[in-house]
């Protein structure tokens, strides 16, 4: 059974997932954006074994930690899509920007393109690759629990800003209507920021995507 940990972290009270695999007790961290020991105080007290390092896309506030945490305890990282190039390499300049800790530039271990898969212990979750909040976003599925980690392609009652360099208003409602909504109406959603929904509840009342 896959089970996940939502941890808010960063002044930005992004929602880091901590992620594992209960046979195994195996774990990945999806989008450690900052505040890693408290990340890592949550992998301990669980019992878990912290593998992977993934990620959704590169703004600070999501992979802010990533380059400290993957070179302290020596972890891949996975993701985003190479989309997000720049702004990896953008990180130190974020940092500095938003006023967040230096943060390093990384390669990522490996890219991750649209219907790739992830595995954590016995568990396999599906990539869709969602371009728009940024061009290299990808989400993770994962079926065998009808939850997804979507980052910020799609929140309660909001969608994701398009704003920002290479964001784009019509891909990012393409990645919801066109890859999202096909995971049926049950699924439930993590976001990048605030609470939990399902993609039902938004096909329904979101104003930004509502009877889409």
């Amino acid at each position: 059974m896959l089970h996940y940990l939502t941890v808010p972290v960063t002044p930005f009270q992004q929602n880091a997932s901590i992620v594992w695999c209960d046979a195994t007790r195996q774990a990945a961290v999806i989008d450690p954006g900052g505040d890693l020991d408290v990340l890592l105080g949550e992998v301990d007290r669980l019992g878990l074994t912290l593998g992977q390092i993934w990620l959704t896309h590169a703004h600070i506030d999501h992979a802010g930690g990533t380059g400290q945490l993957a070179q302290r305890l020596q972890l891949p990282i996975v993701g985003p899509h190479p989309g997000d190039q720049f702004w990896i390499d953008g990180l130190p300049q974020q940092s500095a920007m938003f006023g967040f800790p230096p943060a390093q530039h990384f390669t990522p271990t490996r890219w991750l393109h649209d219907s790739d898969t992830v595995q954590v212990g016995n568990e396999t979750l599906n990539v869709r690759h969602c371009p728009g909040h940024t061009p290299g976003h990808v989400v993770f599925h994962a079926p065998q629990i009808d939850r997804a980690f979507v980052g910020d392609v799609l929140f309660a009652g909001s969608i994701g800003r398009t704003d920002f360099p290479q964001g784009n208003h019509e891909q990012l409602i393409d990645s919801i209507t066109q890859r999202l909504w096909p995971m049926g109406d049950q699924t439930v959603f993590i976001p990048g920021h605030g609470p939990e929904s399902t993609f039902g509840r938004e096909r329904r009342s979101n104003p930004y995507v509502g009877n889409t």
